[in-house]
């Protein structure tokens, strides 16, 4: 008989794939492991934790998902398993975004687990950056990464970065009145202790913002500037696109923005995901026009050098993983399930 993946392990891998980017470290996701004769993992969209005054049709918490997804692939292949995924397996339930069987891998790499290694190694760094070094070599690896033909990979030419600067201001003064949207800022990014949300220490200040030009503005950022040696922003500017806005297409793009993330801190790279331009239909379009491809851009990425001596940024809090994990005991002759 096949061995089995065992329930410790899911859980393990859950957690760090808990890890992954989120808008606003919303973390909307909910993992079930159904035990039986074949387990199985499935991904679940949590309804409730879809922000929906910046992310009005929910595209983002799909992304997000992907990008935990992928998170998770990564983690259990650490732990010696291949994840066989079907997206969406239920027609009915377009909350419940994948189910997961597995197989043993063998063997385990050194590849596999530094790749896991990099999940907790990776930050969302809103500094300044300096311009990657070895960058065509850089850009070829975050290219095989993007294996998803769902999936396009751009890098946006320097030259065009004043165009998506103003693409980047176009975003913010759509909002300049947006209450709703603010609201919701100024809540993920509260000053109080949480599982969830931006912490202070992850922001901006205001002088560094404007080095760091293609930014989502946040609220209340504390004061003083960091990185002065490095002067504005030189990160190369990846834009990673699919060729519709259908579920399944967001969901293989979130899965490749983890990929792209992991591979770039593999280099030891520095990244920042940026979605406010892409939340918009008017500074989506711009973006759109500067690729010059009749795509659907989804979600930027800054990619750059981060000093090397500096100490990385804090880790972002995350849920226990209690709140986001539950195990089911699947019983075939009954046709129902017991959730302990």
């Amino acid at each position: 008989m096949e061995p089995q993946v065992g329930t410790e392990v899911i859980r393990a891998a859950v957690q760090l794939a808990c890890r992954s980017p989120s808008l606003h470290n919303s973390q909307p996701w909910r993992w079930v492991a159904v035990e039986g004769d074949i387990p199985t993992v499935e991904l679940h969209l949590d309804p409730e934790r879809v922000l929906h005054a910046t992310d009005h049709s929910g595209r983002q918490a799909l992304m997000s998902c992907g990008a935990a997804l992928d998170h998770f692939r990564v983690a259990i292949a650490a732990a010696g398993w291949t994840a066989h995924v079907e997206r969406f397996p239920n027609p009915n339930d377009r909350h419940h975004l994948a189910s997961m069987t597995f197989t043993p891998l063998a063997p385990v790499t050194e590849g596999h687990h530094l790749r896991a290694d990099a999940i907790l190694k990776r930050r969302t760094d809103r500094l300044p950056f300096g311009e990657p070094a070895d960058w065509h070599f850089v850009e070829q690896q975050l290219r095989r990464a993007v294996c998803d033909e769902a999936v396009r990979f751009d890098v946006l030419d320097d030259r065009l970065r004043g165009e998506l600067a103003e693409a980047s201001r176009l975003s913010e003064s759509l909002r300049l009145y947006d209450t709703s949207y603010y609201a919701e800022l100024s809540w993920w990014t509260g000053k109080f202790e949480s599982q969830e949300g931006i912490p202070h220490s992850a922001l901006v200040s205001a002088a560094e913002s404007e080095r760091v030009v293609i930014n989502r503005t946040f609220p209340g950022a504390s004061s003083g500037e960091r990185r002065i040696g490095f002067g504005p922003d030189r990160a190369k500017i990846v834009v990673l696109s699919t060729y519709d806005n259908t579920g399944d297409s967001v969901l293989r793009c979130g899965e490749m923005l983890s990929a792209v993330l992991l591979e770039a801190t593999m280099s030891r790279l520095a990244t920042c995901p940026l979605t406010h331009i892409t939340e918009l239909q008017a500074s989506r379009d711009v973006v759109g026009s500067l690729i010059g491809e009749p795509v659907v851009p989804q979600v930027l990425v800054r990619v750059g050098e981060a000093p090397e001596l500096e100490a990385p940024p804090p880790a972002t809090p995350r849920r226990d993983v209690s709140e986001v994990f539950e195990v089911r005991h699947s019983r075939p002759h009954s046709g129902g399930n017991d959730v302990r």
